[in-house]
């Protein structure tokens, strides 16, 4: 299945909301989203996404046959890791195993290293999300080790896996 990235549209917000109100996409993101997530709550985001510094925010909507089913982004740290940045991403549970979330990682990554002065890129899945895991590393990203006890979600104290993507490992 072929995907596309592409910024993000206020249309969008209703296919947004329907990938992303969903606990078993919810369980393997940072908190901070809401639950359920509306059609406003897409809309807040979008326009968030619109109106960030087109420098250090990387932000695309995950498409396939035009539809929205996933979202990825790329945030730009700052002081001495001004050049690194941290990816996130989810597809809506409908689309998993298809390849898209790997299809979107390359795309993504591909942008960021070719318009940016960007040299790292790295994300952090739950240790236990072997499918994120394998998205990575089927992406090019090598696996840096394990960050442990490093975060509670849902009550639960998790390691963490720290991913990365080298703007040299493209060339």
């Amino acid at each position: 299945m072929e995907c596309k990235i592409r910024k993000w549209e206020m249309k969008d917000a209703t296919e947004l909301a329907a990938a992303l109100n969903n606990k078993n996409i919810q369980d393997n993101l940072r908190d901070g989203l809401p639950y359920p997530y509306t059609e406003d709550d897409a809309k807040f985001y979008i326009n968030e996404m619109l109106k960030a510094d087109k420098n250090s925010v990387f932000a695309f909507a995950i498409t396939t046959d035009n539809k929205v089913v996933g979202s990825i982004g790329v945030f730009r740290k700052d002081n001495i890791h001004s050049r690194t940045a941290e990816m996130g991403y989810y597809i809506a549970e409908s689309f998993w195993g298809k390849g898209l979330g790997t299809c979107a990682i390359k795309q993504t990554c591909q942008y960021v290293f070719n318009n940016t002065d960007i040299l790292r890129i790295f994300a952090e899945p739950f240790s236990y999300n072997i499918a994120s895991c394998r998205i990575l590393e089927k992406s090019g990203f090598k696996c840096e080790g394990v960050l442990r006890s490093n975060a509670v979600k849902n009550g639960q104290i998790l390691d963490m896996k720290m991913y990365s993507l080298l703007k040299s490992d493209t060339e």
